[in-house]
């Protein structure tokens, strides 16, 4: 029997925004940011520019490290240290996630699951790399206004690690946490390339979750529910 599962966040327990979607909500980011920027007499770049840093902004490090998200906006609006305090680029970053959040759908398992998984006595832990390297504060609070929060034992993020999943070190992170050890951990995630890939690099046992059926996993057979959770665990 498992002692402890692991989630992802997004596709997991929250619907946001597909992978195909993802072009449309970094647009819609951008120009938060950019209105915000309008708003404080700050916007020193033109569109065009904004849109050149962007693209050249738009990756995530091969190495899996993170690249924050304060970084690519002072880079992609031009923003110095004189300018940019801490707290400004807080709000910035904000201003970045007010698309993404707004589209928060909470699963209808989620909840359910959680809780039945700790009446029974298990740990669970938020495990979820972030869009754009935005921070994990940002996330925390995402999770509490979700009424998530006090459903988990810890909440990690890859900002809080430095790296992204599949990097073992998220994991390890989390397992620290928790005081637990990998084989007795169930990790679950909606994306085999983060969520199968990473945990097996620690010798943690995967659950791929597919709700609309349209993931091919070799060797691995998806769940469709978090129903389904209960089988897993022995």
């Amino acid at each position: 029997m498992k002692k402890a599962v692991l989630f992802d966040l997004g596709g997991t327990l929250v619907e946001y925004y597909t992978s195909a979607e993802f072009p449309e909500i970094l647009s819609a980011a951008i120009r938060e940011v950019r209105e915000c920027l309008r708003e404080a007499g700050s916007l020193a770049v033109s569109v065009e520019d904004i849109w050149a840093r962007v693209e050249k902004e738009n990756y995530e490090a091969e190495g899996l490290g993170v690249r924050p998200l304060g970084g690519r906006l002072a880079r992609v609006f031009r923003l110095d240290e004189p300018t940019a305090s801490p707290n400004m680029m807080m709000d910035l970053c904000r201003c970045f996630m007010k698309p993404i959040f707004e589209r928060a759908q909470l699963c209808e398992d989620a909840v359910p699951a959680l809780r039945d998984l700790r009446d029974k006595g298990l740990k669970t832990a938020l495990v979820s790399n972030t869009p754009w390297g935005s921070p994990a504060e940002l996330w925390r609070e995402e999770v509490e206004r979700l009424g998530l929060a006090g459903l988990f034992d810890a909440l990690v993020f890859c900002s809080d690690v430095g790296w992204r999943k599949p990097d073992r070190r998220i994991f390890e992170f989390a397992m620290e946490r928790l005081e637990v050890s990998a084989e007795d951990c169930l990790f679950v995630g909606d994306d085999p390339r983060w969520d199968l890939v990473g945990p097996a690099g620690v010798g943690m046992e995967a659950a791929i979750i597919d709700r609309r059926g349209t993931l091919e996993v070799k060797d691995h057979e998806p769940i469709k529910s978090l129903h389904e959770l209960a089988a897993r665990l022995l």
